[in-house]
């Protein structure tokens, strides 16, 4: 069977709310383990895992919810794989592929905050450089896969390729934004007179009432945290303002966050700026999101609260806005997807999606991991296992972290 046929999503898609939490709990725990790159490479691992292997949803829906966390704030693989847990099993679905997408990462973090050594070494240990050049593969099959599907014709194969210029000439959250933005419009404009694909309905059990009240609460914290702060000076209460605050306010997610963080955790001298770095080089280690950097700053930090109850403040402040976005949005995207003039623009966002991927397999995939003609010949091997001998790609990741350490060991 070739590529083509094998990647190509069927109709026998299973998009309806039957998983279990236990289910999708061991499916991104997996993925919390083995994700490495980043989060554009988490989509590339999440549509392997989920969309091509387990068709849970097709093509289309995975992207629509691609692009609707490209626009909120917050960490955007993490809130596409929160999403992709509800439409499986419902809320608590959406609650175990968080905890088994992050807690590996989150958990690895804080211990090595407590042993608080240095990280000399690792980011040019040869196992981390296999995990880098892996990346590049998981994202190549990814960007090929979704632009068969989503750029299927002229029109949309040139938004994509000049959303992939602007993103690589102006690489910004903010340029990222606009540039969805106007391929949305562009899309409304070229396709909203033609048939556009089927949207069928997501499962996603959400009541309005309780999608209206997350709203709410989002209001209510992102404006009353910074004033009980003034009154009441507590330090646990300083510590999740500040943190939910920057998981509410940053968009594009991943190496974005960084300043943010830095601005409020080290100027109030809650650790040291070299502290803030010796972390930084350990979430470069770890698989799973970025954000749980934040997992690090909350053990080690100083005064108390730290350690283990400092690391679930600041996960709990700078994950719950995307918890409380992505339930109040949910229901009313999900009706908003099957409107025809919304299914046009979706039409020119989603090719806009495809071009941003193809961005980013340049830079940072491509530039961070490809240095020498053995580099890219590891990327092709790594391709080959995952789109022609279709292994899983957990398997191929522990095959690459192990070749690396073996070309690390011959200095290659």
């Amino acid at each position: 069977m070739s590529i083509e046929e094998k990647d190509t999503p069927t109709q026998e898609l299973q998009t309806s709310s039957h998983g279990s939490f236990w289910e999708v709990l061991g499916v991104f725990t997996r993925l919390g383990f083995t994700s490495f790159g980043g989060p554009v490479a988490h989509l590339g691992y999440f549509r392997q895992e989920i969309i091509v292997r387990r068709k849970w949803l097709d093509e289309h829906a995975y992207a629509d919810l691609v692009a609707l966390c490209q626009f909120l704030p917050g960490p955007s693989s993490s809130q596409i794989g929160v999403s992709l847990g509800i439409a499986r099993a419902g809320i608590l679905g959406g609650l175990a592929a968080w905890l088994g997408f992050t807690l590996p990462s989150a958990i690895a973090l804080t211990i090595f905050a407590y042993v608080t050594q240095g990280l000399q070494g690792v980011a040019n240990a040869g196992w981390l450089h296999g995990l880098l050049i892996v990346a590049v593969a998981v994202v190549a099959q990814a960007v090929w896969g979704m632009a068969r599907n989503l750029c299927p014709d002229r029109p949309r194969a040139t938004i994509a390729i000049v959303a992939a210029i602007v993103a690589l000439l102006w690489p910004v959250a903010a340029g990222q934004v606009l540039i969805l933005a106007l391929a949305g419009l562009l899309g409304w404009w070229l396709f909203r007179g033609q048939q556009t694909s089927e949207a069928p309905s997501l499962s996603l059990k959400i009541p309005r009432p309780l999608a209206l009240s997350c709203w709410a609460i989002f209001f209510a914290l992102l404006l009353g945290l910074p004033l009980l702060r003034l009154f009441f000076p507590i330090q646990a209460l300083a510590l999740f303002d500040s943190f939910f605050r920057v998981g509410s306010l940053v968009f594009g997610g991943g190496h974005v966050v960084l300043p943010l963080l830095q601005r409020e955790v080290v100027p109030p001298g809650w650790l040291s700026n070299d502290q803030f770095i010796t972390g930084y080089a350990a979430a470069q280690a770890v698989p799973g999101p970025l954000f749980t950097f934040a997992a690090y700053l909350g053990t080690i930090m100083r005064p108390a609260p730290n350690g283990w109850l400092g690391a679930i403040l600041a996960l709990l402040g700078i994950y719950l806005p995307s918890f409380l976005l992505l339930l109040g949005i949910l229901p009313f995207w999900n009706r908003l997807r099957t409107l025809g003039a919304v299914r046009a623009a979706l039409s020119g966002i989603n090719a806009a999606v495809v071009g941003i991927l193809l961005a980013a397999l340049y830079q940072p995939i491509w530039t961070g991991a490809i240095h020498a003609p053995v580099d890219f010949a590891f990327a092709l091997l790594a391709f080959a296992l995952l789109a022609i001998w279709k292994l899983p790609s957990w398997l191929v990741v522990l095959i690459s972290a192990l070749l690396g350490a073996a070309l690390g060991l011959l200095h290659f």
